[in-house]
């Protein structure tokens, strides 16, 4: 990070070491032993914190110990001590933070980190016919989404090709595969940079409401999205409030199969879907990582 030496410690198993490959982490529980581990927080002159789990005094005494702090938030969940906040969503600088004095909020979609794959895009080609859709739903998929998508998309709308991406976390993966065809393929492993390069290919996406519409957004991809996850609905509803989304609905909600196809039927439309990937761009340029880099480093010069 411009010349920094990054170390990450991440709570979780094993699954997670096709992701950090060539960077430097540990895997450690961190938020059990939090006692003996904030003990080597003198360590660093940066401590950025992301996680749903740790409690106030986990901040607290990150902010007591290390001269800049930046803490991940995506709904105000805490009154955060003295350092940097980011939120980077699209609907971060609606959520109304409380002023406090010795915290610096990072608000909005200019703040974003996005995988360095999606730094710098191509511009992207919109067909006046929608032809292709890419079908998205993390690196799990724990409500077994995808393969109803699919089926819904194969009844409702036959004549599109569909491009469906599998999670490494996919306990469904079997009954993905039973549904590819001439008209679905499946992709599975795919490098940020193979990521990138399906999104710029495919007309639209319908994807869960998650990091992924930040790059979907990136690209261009005008998109139909559905919540499954709680953290999500404030993200699609913002997407859609923005312009750059169809918001489906709730994945437990009964109008959600109609409504799915109903958006999909309304981004046929070539002049809106030029609208949506132009809105996208306009909102995402890649650049939220380095800004957010260049305050932290510019806060270690100064203290």
């Amino acid at each position: 990070m411009l010349g920094s030496k990054p170390h990450m410690i991440v709570q979780g198993d094993y699954t997670i070491y096709s992701l950090l490959q060539n960077k430097s982490f540990e895997l450690y529980p961190w938020l059990e032993d939090w006692k003996n581990r904030k003990e080597k927080l003198r360590d660093f002159d940066i401590v950025v914190l992301d996680s749903y789990l740790a409690s106030i005094e986990v901040y607290e005494d990150i902010s007591r110990s290390v001269p800049i702090k930046l803490f991940i938030d995506d709904y105000k969940r805490l009154a955060y001590p003295p350092g940097f906040v980011l939120n980077g969503s699209v609907y971060g600088q609606e959520l109304k933070y409380p002023r406090t004095e010795g915290v610096v909020y990072l608000l909005g979609p200019a703040y974003v980190p996005l995988r360095k794959a999606f730094w710098k895009v191509k511009r992207k080609y919109i067909r006046k016919k929608l032809r292709s859709v890419l079908v998205t739903f993390g690196g799990a998929d724990p409500r077994n989404i995808t393969p109803e998508v699919l089926r819904l998309l194969r009844k409702e709308h036959p004549e599109l090709e569909l491009f469906v991406v599998v999670g490494k976390g996919f306990k469904n993966k079997e009954e993905v595969y039973k549904l590819k065809g001439e008209k679905i393929k499946v992709f599975e492993g795919l490098s940020g940079e193979e990521m990138r390069d399906l999104m710029t290919m495919v007309d639209l996406a319908v994807s869960a409401g998650g990091q992924t519409t930040y790059e979907l957004a990136r690209v261009g991809v005008p998109s139909v999205l559905l919540a499954i996850a709680d953290n999500q609905l404030l993200n699609c509803k913002g997407w859609e409030k923005a312009g750059f989304a169809f918001y489906a609905g709730w994945w437990e909600d009964k109008e959600l199969w109609k409504k799915l196809s109903e958006g999909v039927e309304k981004l046929k439309d070539y002049e809106l879907r030029l609208k949506m990937s132009k809105i996208g761009r306009k909102l995402i340029d890649g650049k939220g990582a380095l800004r957010v880099a260049k305050k932290l480093i510019k806060a270690v010069q100064k203290a």
